[in-house]
């Protein structure tokens, strides 16, 4: 259940998923839920982790195309250079009206390439053929909450996937689900897989009481939030003391955690998790989603670095 780090090996290619948003809604201050519609349901093979996410993509100007059902929307495009180059012929669309992102990324110069977006699919309605997102909002920096701040419906993107590994064990006798902003749509997402019986914590933190939104969960999981905003100046982050606060059994056979959020913060859980609880790796899910003071890019980067790795 651990997410180990090693030698990465290039994959089979992800499928394309042409996507139009078919709503949004302000979940709180800091976070707001875009629903997806899928053009080609066929495309999306689910799997069983509940842990889900895509790859979202961003053109660059020129590379978008409209799409027939929905004049005038476009792919989700992101500022910078990319248009074409004259007598050069654009990228063939998918049906729908998208290029093909594989094609962009083998035929195009470095600056050029469309920028790519982790995101943890919240929900998949099979029914509806739709994706729930939830995007973390931080003003105009980056690209993929200004994006969901203001999609509107009939607006197109593209994503790659899904992804996933980490499955809970049904039959855990604890379950600890710790994460940040970044992470509680996937930790909601296992909230939500976990059977009526199970017993445990769910911390999940956020900057003041004003980011909170209802959570519901089986009557054995107390939800508690916690606030960036109380932390002193030499004090442990939020989400350290309350995972070390949290109402450990004392027998770590049949534990079970869900740790994801800022890498340096759970790296500081590695102490409290190992040492002190004596869990085991295979006990553990444990992972850096985002690094404070580092670009999405340079964050990707490091994972391949000492500084990146978590375990």
């Amino acid at each position: 259940m651990t997410t180990i780090s090693g030698a990465r090996q290039a994959g089979p290619r992800k499928p394309q998923l042409n996507l139009t948003v078919r709503s949004r809604e302000l979940l709180s201050p800091s976070m707001v839920r875009v629903v997806l519609g899928l053009d080609e349901p066929e495309r999306y093979a689910d799997i069983v982790p509940p842990e889900k996410y895509v790859k979202l993509v961003f053109l660059r100007p020129g590379q978008e195309h409209p799409c027939p059902e929905h004049p005038g929307a476009a792919g989700a495009a992101v500022p910078g250079p990319g248009a074409e180059e004259p007598g050069s012929a654009p990228p063939v669309p998918e049906a729908g009206g998208n290029p093909d992102y594989w094609e962009l990324k083998e035929t195009l110069p470095g600056d050029q390439q469309p920028v790519t977006r982790h995101l943890t699919i919240r929900r998949y309605v099979p029914e509806r053929h739709e994706l729930w997102m939830d995007f973390v909002l931080h003003g105009d920096e980056g690209f993929a909450g200004p994006w969901a701040a203001g999609a509107e419906p009939g607006d197109r993107i593209i994503a790659l996937g899904p992804g996933g590994k980490w499955t809970p064990a049904p039959d855990a006798a604890w379950t600890l689900l710790a994460a940040d902003d970044a992470a509680i749509p996937a930790a909601l997402a296992v909230l939500e897989a976990l059977p009526a019986s199970a017993q445990g914590e769910v911390l999940l933190e956020v900057d003041s009481p004003c980011d909170v939104q209802p959570v519901s969960a089986p009557a054995g999981m107390a939800v508690r939030w916690v606030f960036r905003a109380e932390d002193g100046p030499c004090e442990d982050p939020a989400l350290v003391r309350a995972v070390r606060e949290a109402g450990w059994p004392a027998d770590p056979q049949g534990v079970q955690v869900f740790a994801h959020g800022e890498r340096e913060v759970m790296k500081a859980l590695r102490e409290e998790l190992f040492t002190r609880r004596r869990l085991e790796r295979g006990q553990v899910s444990l992972s850096g989603y985002w690094a404070r003071g580092r670009t999405e890019d340079v964050f990707q980067a490091e994972k391949k670095l000492p500084v990146g790795q978590i375990l």
